[in-house]
């Protein structure tokens, strides 16, 4: 008799964000929940020229306006500049967004077993497939966060997210343990931008974990991505594209993906 297969190492879509019954399985928040001025949307946008070069005719859309001011009376007390959207959450207004992120209770997915988690320990890469829009000063204050169901619920992971196209197209960002690809669906190849994995960072309701842990990459229990203007102190419109999150491993992302010729961009 043989034995059992092995782990799957085929692709593993953990979201698609094509269709508003997805997108309704994230929620959003902001500083203006506490007290800020930024604004943040997260709907399904099936608009023709953005989602040209996704591969499909609808993506989630995930914008606002980014602004670090808050209520007078509040002034250094709290921090304005961030928003962001993780799913299967309950949005709760009152809480900080950092802890809206990581503890505020989420909606679970239960099964016969207990709650449903996604094992990625089978694959090197976060695959995000995505269009960047909005100021571009902004482009550099976007994170990807993974909440996985280890000891400590307030426990968040981030990584910065690395854009190399700066003209609305869509394009492919990868991240592991060991290090992050992204391929621009570009004119021509390019040379895929290596980042060292310890950017991948621990943090707890906002703040970096001193003592860094290895990710319990069996049991995902989240993903989102977060814009903390705040950070950097930058203001402006942001416009981000989101077509799918997955996990996926060295042989899928060997060489970038090719593109369809685009007359209207030049290429």
């Amino acid at each position: 008799m043989e034995g059992a297969d092995g782990p799957s190492r085929a692709p593993l879509t953990l979201f698609r964000l094509n269709s508003k019954q997805v997108i309704e399985q994230f929620a959003t928040g902001c500083d203006a929940d506490i007290g800020g001025s930024s604004t943040v949307h997260l709907e399904l946008d099936e608009s023709p020229e953005r989602n040209k070069g996704s591969g499909n005719t609808a993506s989630g859309r995930f914008w606002g306006e980014m602004r670090l001011d808050v209520r007078q009376e509040l002034q250094g007390r709290i921090r304005g500049g961030y928003a962001g959207f993780r799913s299967k959450v309950n949005a709760i207004s009152e809480l900080d967004y950092h802890t809206r992120l990581t503890r505020c209770p989420y909606q679970p997915r239960p099964t016969l077993f207990g709650e449903m988690v996604d094992d990625v320990s089978n694959h090197q890469f976060l695959a995000l497939r995505l269009r960047l829009g909005g100021d571009p000063r902004l482009r550099n204050s976007y994170f990807v966060n993974l909440q996985t169901d280890g000891p400590i619920t307030t426990d968040l992971w981030q990584h910065r997210l690395y854009f190399q196209r700066n003209d609305g197209g869509w394009e492919d960002v990868f991240v592991c343990p060991i290090h992050t690809l992204t391929f621009a669906l570009a004119p021509t190849d390019r040379t895929p931008l290596k980042i060292p994995f310890e950017n991948f960072i621990l943090t707890n309701t906002g703040e970096l974990v001193q003592h860094q842990i290895v990710m319990m990459r069996e049991r995902i229990r989240t993903v989102g991505i977060s814009l903390l203007g705040g950070n950097s102190g930058v203001s402006g419109s942001y416009d981000l594209g989101i077509d799918s999150i997955r996990a996926v491993n060295e042989e899928d992302v060997t060489r970038p993906p090719s593109i369809e010729k685009d007359p209207s961009r030049g290429i």
